[in-house]
């Protein structure tokens, strides 16, 4: 299947989940903006029938609209006559529970005398009463000397509960979605690892058969009768037999070496390192490429000496490989606080932003543009960044295409 394809089928995919949850989601308010109609219209009935019965008792007619709403979840009842707490909280449970609004709710009754919302309780469901005196949850409505105010605290959880149906749907899209989303990220990350693993076999092989041929030549060279009386072109022979068996050996030991660290984690053997020294010894071995500015005045560290000394050869062999002129790179090392920074630093080609964040992965060779003779396998910096991090320290890339990359190591003493 082409890219091109799954990129469609991604973007369709992707498309297609946003459609589903922004329907549901849509759906889901539609129902509990009715659920909240439903309750404001019952609790008019339910407390329009509290008004009656108060205007029976005190033998006041009433008028039809003697309720009137403040705010989603206060209403106002006018009475035109006083009415005891206890009398009114009974018909309005009573009143309530005949409507099927069962439900905390807090009211309370205006004093015209002083002016105030007397609070008469908070009733709860489960049959929980908290008296109060007055409360600042139930304001005064101007121009009515008797009327009582009720609250309902819970009315969000009292239309939720009544969406059972709807949240239960809504979860179950919302987890085939999940699922389905989990699944495409899987589905793309195997074919990813499938793309990386047959470009690395590709790569290997290329690279195991390069100094394999090369041998094969130069020992049917070496076979031949008439080289032993050449012998500088013997020695030649001998000397290209030396380099591509070293080569071939490194090549092999670094794809064991991984394989070994995967298998099981790095078992460092920490000593105590001096950095200025390792470092000095790599640059020795790179020469005329490398220079070297060290400025650390504690460079003792613990370490395990082997890996980090592999570490920096890698940074090293990449800076010279990855640059179309003559290499220039510089080491250095220097104190901050507590914290002791050592970096490598090139002039090569440099590396895009589109691909800062996955150099370190197992594998990946940015791609090098004109430089075709760079070798290697894409282990180099994910081996860098695996030691850097079983030391726990910290490593960060900074680079900049066509001016070169620093690569700095950052670690407490």
């Amino acid at each position: 299947m082409s890219r091109r394809v799954i990129r469609s089928l991604v973007i369709l995919s992707v498309i297609s989940i946003i459609g589903i949850v922004t329907v549901q989601i849509v759906w889901v308010r539609k129902a509990y903006a009715l659920r909240e109609r439903q309750f404001r219209q019952t609790a008019f009935i339910a407390l329009q029938d509290v008004a009656d019965r108060v205007g029976q008792l005190n033998r006041i007619p009433q008028s039809c609209d003697a309720v009137s709403q403040l705010s989603p979840d206060y209403f106002i009842v006018n009475t035109d006559s006083p009415i005891e707490p206890v009398v009114l909280e009974h018909y309005i449970q009573t009143s309530l529970r005949e409507h099927n609004l069962i439900t905390d709710f807090e009211y309370g009754i205006y004093n015209c005398e002083s002016d105030r919302m007397l609070h008469g309780a908070f009733v709860g469901t489960n049959s929980v009463r908290k008296p109060v005196r007055t409360s600042p949850n139930l304001p005064k409505l101007a121009g009515n000397p008797y009327y009582f105010g009720i609250r309902f605290p819970s009315q969000a959880g009292f239309i939720a509960g009544h969406l059972d149906g709807w949240i239960l749907s809504s979860a179950a899209v919302l987890l085939v979605v999940l699922f389905f989303g989990y699944t495409l990220i899987v589905v793309l990350r195997q074919r990813r690892l499938t793309e990386v693993q047959r470009d690395f076999i590709n790569n290997i092989t290329h690279e195991l058969q390069t100094p394999v041929a090369t041998l094969r030549i130069a020992a049917g060279v070496l076979g031949s009768d008439a080289i032993l009386d050449q012998p500088e072109r013997h020695r030649q022979y001998v000397k290209v037999l030396d380099e591509e068996s070293q080569r071939l050996q490194k090549q092999i030991s670094n794809v064991l070496q991984l394989s070994r660290s995967e298998q099981m984690r790095f078992c460092l053997n920490y000593t105590d390192v001096d950095l200025h020294q390792l470092l000095t010894e790599a640059a020795t071995n790179f020469q005329p490429h490398v220079s070297l500015e060290l400025r650390a005045e504690k460079p003792l560290i613990r370490a395990d000496r082997y890996h980090l000394e592999n570490s920096i050869n890698n940074l090293i062999d990449n800076a010279i490989k990855y640059t179309r002129n003559t290499p220039h790179i510089l080491i250095q090392t220097r104190n901050e606080g507590n914290t002791l920074i050592w970096s490598v630093q090139d002039n090569g080609i440099g590396i895009a932003k589109e691909h800062l964040d996955v150099v370190f992965s197992q594998f990946y060779r940015v791609p090098t543009g004109n430089v075709h003779n760079v070798k290697g396998f894409g282990l180099g910096l994910y081996y860098v960044r695996k030691v850097i991090k079983a030391h726990r320290w910290r490593i960060q890339l900074h680079s900049e295409l066509g001016v070169g990359s620093i690569f700095t190591v950052k670690l407490r003493t």
